[in-house]
């Protein structure tokens, strides 16, 4: 790797495995800015609504006791409250679901940066609802508001890493498709910290707490329109050759658009005569089978893998090393901080060790952490060290998680397919991704009640399926253009196992 000095940027020359040469400058300042407006209304929205409905959770469960009694002068059973809170909470699952159907079509028609600013609405509409929730006495606004917030961010988390991928470089787009799983990082972490006592986890600021998501739906509305639409999309999907070159000289300079004009040129080449790909078109396109059958797996494993078992034994976990009841929820800040850290940190190794590794190393640890944490939670009482090892397996579970299936899940649903491909790519891995998390939230509560501590082991085996498919399935895409991956996927051992000889590639020279 050689470093040249250019009269803007800094540049890296990386060679490929082929000896080809490929320039890569760092990101420019408006390419990291477009990205973090992006991030801010979409997935940041996302982490911080899973989160911030944790610390509210007595306080709103009062409000509807107390609203059941002006309305019907009766107390409410435990079982009706009980059942209100999980329809408050799993509303978001739904709405998420909603969203992601959609967020695919939204963007072909309204374009990744126009879906993105017009999916704000929601955000708005759902914080006035949870907002007049309390003054009004209307709990079932909360429930609406919640869908509302789902269909966001399940929009969000479709359009967004799409975005994110078509404006960045071939070199850099890892680094800036991993600014989703940052800004969900973040996103949690800011949740859990304004839901602290000292800030808005007061029984009486809980109204407002759910109405700040319009926060960073007005930073984007504000800071977004300062920046171009994906010039993929200006060029191959509306024909726009001059908005195309505006959009990639204010995203990558005047003097260091030229390669990438070239590469997106190619692909419209290639796709001439064809038409954006509905979902359902994909399953029945052989040369697409083995990357949907990837993002499927993917995105079902990212939620089965055991992260949100952690997450439900955190808690106990932390009473049994002794630490008391009303600081836990520091403790749970610094699980936050711990998702942040690895985030960050994937960001950095990404375009230097690349996908695959980062993925299959990540899986490897969560498995080994799956077995560490049944050892420790079966023998909990036998040492008074056995629950500081839970505790730091805890940790270190979810350091792994970021540090490999959340970080890279989504950026492979970006680099598995091709324009024409890619919006209804993400709509599958949307929806595969909701209806995981939905049906986890389900089923969840059974399999802890029937397994405790064992549990783990399932998602044990869940881990090691991940890891053997990974490893014989999936090909690294780092410094590759989306026409080599595709080609590559066509060339692979299996593909031609299964399709026979005759696949047709596409071309990567013009």
């Amino acid at each position: 790797m050689l470093k040249e000095n250019g009269d803007e940027h800094t540049h890296l020359i990386i060679k490929d495995k082929t000896g080809n040469e490929r320039r890569s400058k760092f990101p420019s300042k408006s390419l990291l800015l477009a990205a973090c407006a992006a991030c801010i209304g979409g997935s940041f929205q996302y982490g911080y609504n899973v989160s911030v409905i944790n610390a509210p959770t007595t306080h709103v469960q009062n409000f509807i006791n107390q609203t059941w009694q002006k309305r019907y002068q009766t107390e409410i059973s435990e079982d009706v409250l009980t059942l209100l809170w999980s329809i408050i909470v799993s509303m978001f699952t739904l709405g998420g679901l909603v969203g992601a159907s959609v967020g695919g079509t939204l963007s072909v028609k309204l374009g990744r940066k126009g879906t993105l600013l017009a999916n704000n609405t929601f955000a708005f509409m759902a914080a006035l609802l949870m907002g007049l929730s309390y003054p009004t006495g209307i709990y079932e606004l909360l429930i609406i508001g919640r869908f509302f917030t789902g269909i966001q961010a399940g929009i969000a988390v479709s359009v967004e890493p799409l975005y994110l991928g078509e404006i960045a470089p071939t070199a850099l787009r890892g680094v800036i498709a991993m600014g989703t799983s940052v800004f969900i990082t973040f996103g949690i972490f800011t949740g859990q910290v304004m839901g602290l006592e000292e800030l808005l986890g007061r029984e009486e600021y809980w109204p407002i707490l759910l109405c700040t998501t319009c926060i960073p739906a007005f930073l984007q509305l504000l800071i977004l329109p300062c920046f171009p639409e994906s010039p993929r999309y200006l060029l191959i999907d509306k024909g726009d050759v001059e908005g195309c070159i505006k959009a990639l000289k204010k995203l990558h300079g005047v003097n260091n658009f030229e390669s990438e004009r070239q590469e997106i040129e190619l692909e419209r080449m290639t796709s001439l005569g064809t038409q954006v790909k509905k979902p359902w078109e994909l399953f029945s396109d052989r040369s697409l089978r083995w990357q949907l059958l990837t993002i499927i797996l993917l995105n079902m494993a990212q939620q089965l893998n055991g992260i949100n078992a952690i997450y439900f034994y955190a808690d106990y976990v932390f009473r049994e090393s002794g630490i008391p009841d009303d600081k836990i929820p520091y403790v749970t800040v610094g699980t936050g901080v711990c998702e942040c850290i690895t985030a960050l940190t994937c960001g950095l190794l990404i375009e230097r060790v690349g996908r695959k590794v980062l993925i299959l190393g990540g899986y490897t640890l969560m498995s080994i952490c799956c077995i560490l944490i049944t050892l420790t939670l079966t023998f909990q009482d036998t040492s008074p060290v056995v629950p500081y090892l839970s505790m730091a397996c805890v940790f270190a579970f979810i350091l792994s998680f970021g540090l490999g299936p959340g970080g890279v899940t989504n950026i492979f649903t970006t680099e598995l397919f091709t324009q024409n491909a890619r919006p209804a790519a993400y709509m599958v891995s949307g929806t595969v991704n909701w209806t995981s998390l939905f049906f986890m939230s389900m089923v969840f509560p059974f399999i802890v009640i029937e397994l405790q501590q064992y549990c783990f082991l399932v998602f044990l085996v869940v881990c090691c399926l991940v890891i053997i498919y990974i490893f014989f399935v999936v090909p690294e895409t780092k410094n590759k253009t989306f026409l080599e991956i595709h080609n590559e996927f066509q060339s692979s051992p299996v593909q031609s196992c299964t399709d026979g000889p005759g696949t047709v590639q596409l071309s990567t020279a013009i």
